[in-house]
């Protein structure tokens, strides 16, 4: 039997790769896109396998809609991927309220509305995973990065309980954490207005990052969603060794101050 699919952030990017992989293998894809006229070269060339959806994750009653035509339409979701989202840029001091508020609308509440939309079909079927599309920015930061940062470990946070929630109902849940890609991120993304203190600060801090290839994260992210045991927590990228360092020095850092947290607990 083919999989079926219901994934979000279709147009472009990830998204479109993870989504174009699925269909290839013959599975079934329910594929949202702000703006379905992108999907068309997929409905011409793999007919009814794809079903594509116009969706705004920051629109809870649409959500909810989009995942029952996905449901009528499949019959039934076996893979959830949570992959719409962009990044606000801009040193904390710098983000506006609206800014900050637009970027947890789209980055961490569109995944809970998904999420909260498809549990009930998971549930009921006894089975499914949800793949939450994080980022290495999920459990690591940089300068300028403030606010996407916030969405995202919002996001990690909230699925390490709801993979706790869910396993006796047979649903699997991953926090898939990207690194940088070539997905056209920074063009796409959101740039608060600077401050001119932070002019030394930007230049001393831009990171300097490998960028990886978004086609190459095709197999790997059918092998999450294939696997018998999924992992809660997989980098896509060269994440690991970095981000080694520092839970290490985070590790060290608890450990100094152990002495001042127990005598916090007091007798």
């Amino acid at each position: 039997m083919h999989t079926t699919w219901f994934i979000t952030g279709t147009s472009t990017g990830l998204g479109r790769e993870w989504t174009e992989a699925a269909l290839e293998r013959g599975d079934h894809v329910a594929a949202t896109a702000r703006d379905t006229s992108t999907l068309e070269p997929l409905v011409s060339k793999y007919g009814d396998a794809v079903l594509p959806i116009s969706l705004d994750v920051t629109d809870r009653p649409a959500v909810l809609d989009a995942v029952a035509r996905a449901v009528e339409r499949l019959g039934r979701l076996d893979v959830v991927v949570n992959n719409a989202g962009y990044g606000q840029l801009g040193m904390v001091e710098e983000v506006t309220e609206h800014e900050l508020r637009a970027q947890m609308e789209t980055n961490f509440f569109g995944t809970v509305w998904v999420t909260q939309a498809v549990l009930p079909v998971l549930r009921a079927q006894g089975s499914g995973r949800i793949l939450q599309v994080t980022s290495e920015g999920g459990v690591r930061a940089y300068p300028g990065f403030g606010a996407y940062h916030a969405s995202k470990w919002a996001v990690e946070g909230l699925t390490e309980s709801l993979a706790q929630e869910v396993a006796a109902f047979g649903i699997h849940v991953t926090n898939v954490e990207p690194g940088p890609y070539a997905t056209g991120f920074a063009t796409a993304a959101h740039t608060s207005a600077p401050l001119p203190d932070y002019a030394d600060v930007r230049t001393a801090t831009a990171p300097d990052f490998q960028i990886g290839d978004p086609h190459a994260t095709r197999a790997a992210l059918l092998q999450i969603a294939d696997a018998e045991r999924p992992p809660l927590h997989v980098f896509l990228g060269r994440s690991l060794a970095d981000v080694e360092q520092i839970y290490a020095e985070r590790l060290r850092t608890w450990r100094e101050w152990e002495p001042v947290a127990l005598e916090a607990f007091g007798a």
